[in-house]
This record gives C-alpha cells, structure tokens and sequence, in this order.
C-alpha cells in the first residue's frame, strides 16, 4: 500500500501539475500575449475561456479512458492519460505568440488545452481506483487521501516554479520567455511519472470481474444516471472555492487591488499547503465517521465562509488573504479528502472506473471552468469588495449541500476475518 499510494500522489501530482500551471499563467500573462486587441479585462476572460475548456475536455476524458480502466484494466489509463497531458502541456509552452502567428496563436492554445483536460479526465479514475480497490476497507479513506494530496503538491510545484521565476526575472524577460519554462519543466516531470508508474500491478478489483461492461457509459447512463448528475453537482462546490481561489483572486489581487504577483501567490501556496497537510487527516475522520457527514460539513463551512472570505480578499493585505483562503481551503479539504473513497464506493465495481470519473469531471464543469469567468465578469460591475462573487460562491455551496443530502452513505464495515484487499459489500 505505501509503494502504490506514492506512486499514485506522484502521478496526480504531476498531472495537475500540468492542469494548474496554465491556470496561473492564465491569471498572469497569457492575455497580453494572445489577446492583445483586447482590453484588459476581456484579455483575462479569454485567457479563463481557454484554461475553462480544460473542464469541458475532463469528462470527455473520463468517457475515454474510464472506457479503457473498466474494459483492459486501471494501470494502462495511468500511463496513457500521463503521456497525453505531459505532451500537451510541453507544447503550450513551444506556442508562438499572438504577435508571430496571428489567430493561430490562441487557436493552437485552446486545442493543446483541449487535450491537457482530455488526459487529466482519464488519470484521477486510473490513479484513485487503483489505490482503492487495493486498500483494506476500514482504511479505504486513509489510503485514498494520497493521491488527493497530489493535486496540492503540483499546484504548489507549479506555482513555486512561477514564484521563482517572477523573483528572478524582470517582467520583460519574463513576459518573453520566462512563463514558458514551467510548461517545458512538464516533460522531465511526466518522465519521472511514468518510471514510477511501471512496476504498478493491476488492481484486484479489476482482475475480479467477471462481467465485464461492453460499453460502460451506456451501463452508467441506464442504471446510475442520477447519481452521476448528484455526484456533479455535489462536488461543484470544491472546484469553485479551489479556482476562486487559486486563479480568479490571483488575477483579481494583482490587476484590481495592485497587489504584487509574488505575495498573492505567498498567500495562496500557504493556505494550499495547510490544505495538503489537512488531507490525510480529514480521510481518517471519514473513515471513523463516514464519508456523507464529512461532506456535508465541509459544505456547510463553505456556505458561511464565503462573504467572509471575499471581504478578507478585499484588504489586499497578505496575513488578512491567508485567513479567508486558509478558511475556504479548509471547507474543501474536508469533503474532498474523503471523495476519493466515497465515488468509487458509489459505483459497482465493472463500471467503476466510468462513473466515478465521469461524476467526478463533470463537477468541474460547473464549479471550475465557470467560476474564474463569472467571478471576472462581477467584480466588473461591483465595488472594491466582490460581495457578488461571495454570493455566487454561496450559491453553489447551497446547490453542493442539497446534493450531498441525497447522496446515501458507503462507509464499509470491515468484518473479522474478510479478505481487505477488495470490499464485496459495496457495489453501487
């Protein structure tokens, strides 16, 4: 368990990893330098346009690839959606500029997105499944939680390279070819990825179907269809405080309040790393408690927090930032430190790798690709203090929460004596 929950963390480190370097180069340059006949504003909506259809491409993904997981196994989407998402983020960073190429410039953007979302919709399904249907089910959560700390540690990989980066080069330098340094860093990192990924054996979960689905979107639409749609709408909330926070407030600190880009990303990083080191320990509360009253919890902070945290924003000052960040990242630790028990444990297991991707993608939509665009088209039309961002953020909460109260609980009881590589007793 330990040697396949690090190679798991690893993976989805350097997947998002990908994913979230372009987010932060959305927020700070790629306006400028592919949408300069637009104003400012408009420049960074369509920077978030293309950094959103990363979110439309991830259920795509998870079609694709839970496809291939369910039908030839988990290990092979592991490899497959890390090569995809590793070459597409090296070639962001080789696309010439508006300035050389024209039109061109943000098309070949926004297809090179396309396939960065594509390949990270296949790898939280392969990386999470693996990982759970190997783990003992009292400890499910616990194991688990590893590759949800993956997320957090290429985020804060990404942006340590971009803080590094603004801190050694001038802004023209950086402008000019700085910003692509951490998209080409991607390729020796999916290199790492797939060394650890190659000694990983097949889940036994997997090996223990007999029936296998020949086509298993058909098999999640026909008899899960409801639970994908709440399992979406329940985890929309997480995506919206995570890329309220990590991207809409860096691009709204740096342009609207005059904040520098390096404190805003000082403030950012410190709470998400708090948030990685939460993340186990949420886990083991779910595997104490159960997975629903974690979940429900964490959106019940996240419909209090969010005024607050707008308002805290607002200041511009960095020890006032932290806390209102520190706050929304904690409200979305404690549900999505369990999620990655809680999907899986929804779904049979010949369809698993379907259906809890496919939920899980589909939350991004709504919650992820929306909220950086809304939130720049309100703070337009507000005050110094986004209270229409808080209101917005609020809403989906209230939308997550509903969502949660009707999803059932999975929590396994591990009896004495049971086999704990695979938890018969939960199949959807």
């Amino acid at each position: 368990m330990p040697r396949l929950a690090a190679a798991s963390l690893a993976g989805t480190a350097i997947e998002f990893y990908d994913f979230f370097v372009y987010g932060t180069a959305a927020a700070l340059i790629l306006g400028p330098l592919f949408f300069p006949t637009f104003s400012s504003v408009a420049g960074t909506l369509a920077a978030f346009g293309t950094f959103g259809v990363g979110f439309v491409a991830r259920p795509l993904g998870s079609v694709l690839f839970g496809h291939i997981g369910d039908r030839h196994g988990r290990r092979p989407v592991l490899v497959a959606s890390l090569l995809l998402t590793g070459a597409a983020t090296v070639a962001v960073g080789c696309v010439p500029t508006y300035d050389t190429i024209g039109v061109a410039a943000p098309l070949l953007l926004l297809v090179l997105r396309f396939l960065q979302g594509l390949g990270l919709g296949g790898e939280w399904g392969g990386a999470v499944l693996l990982t759970a249907e190997h783990a003992p089910p009292e400890r499910r959560g616990l194991w688990t939680s590893f590759p949800q700390v993956g997320p957090a540690l290429g985020f804060l990989l990404a942006n340590g390279v971009v803080l590094a980066l603004s801190a050694a080069l001038s802004e023209a330098q950086f402008a000019a070819w700085g910003w692509r340094v951490p998209f080409w860093a991607a390729g020796v990192l999916a290199a790492v990825g797939l060394w650890l990924r190659s000694a990983l054996p097949e889940s036994p979960g997997f090996l223990e179907i007999d029936d296998h689905a020949r086509v298993p979107l058909a098999v999640v639409v026909r008899e899960h269809g409801r639970l994908v749609l709440l399992t979406a709408g329940a985890l929309a909330v997480g995506y919206a405080i995570f890329y309220a926070v990590t991207t809409w407030s860096l691009a709204y600190g740096t342009e609207r309040l005059g904040v520098s880009r390096t404190v805003m990303l000082t403030c950012i990083m410190a709470a998400v790393l708090v948030k990685g080191a939460l993340t186990p320990v949420a886990a083991l509360l779910g595997d104490r408690y159960g997975r629903r009253p974690l979940c429900l919890a964490g959106c019940a902070g996240a419909a209090l927090w969010m005024f607050p945290m707008v308002a805290l924003l607002a200041t511009g000052e960095p020890l006032w930032m932290f806390l209102g960040f520190l706050g929304a990242m904690t409200s979305f630790i404690t549900m999505f430190a369990v999620i990655a028990a809680y999907l899986p444990e929804l779904y049979e297991p010949r369809v698993r790798c379907t259906g809890a991707a496919v939920g899980y993608n589909l939350g991004g939509v709504v919650g992820g690709a929306l909220t950086p665009i809304v939130a720049t088209a309100l703070v337009e039309h507000g005050g110094r203090v986004p209270w229409g961002v808080g209101a917005y953020l609020t809403g989906i909460a209230l939308l997550s929460l509903g969502c949660f109260a009707l999803l059932p609980e999975t929590r396994p009881v591990a009896m004495a004596g049971a086999e704990p590589a695979l938890d018969r007793s939960v199949t959807g």
